[in-house]
């Protein structure tokens, strides 16, 4: 699991579209895609139902989205706080 993946599945789940995804984090529909399915490769399982015309999340995927919001949360705070520490003199 990468962070640049659970950012894309944040991403998707929020929009409930690949191509509005790909559009707000300024990547191409087809990486995306791709980072989708490798998460989902990586997981064992399906995030989302791609069945019908309009994606949905399935069941494990509304499990994994307060997780991965939350280690999204966490992953950015450190950010901050290393190139807060980092630009003191």
């Amino acid at each position: 699991m990468q962070l640049q993946q659970l950012r894309a599945f944040c991403e998707v789940a929020a929009q409930l579209s690949f191509t509005r995804a790909a559009r707000n984090l300024h990547y191409a529909q087809s990486s995306v895609t791709a980072q989708i399915q490798r998460l989902e490769e990586a997981l064992g399982a399906q995030l989302f139902d791609r069945s019908c015309r309009q994606i949905v999340l399935t069941p494990a995927g509304r499990r994994l989205l307060p997780y991965a919001a939350q280690i999204l949360r966490m992953a950015d705070a450190a950010h901050e706080q290393v190139a807060a520490a980092a630009a003191r003199p």
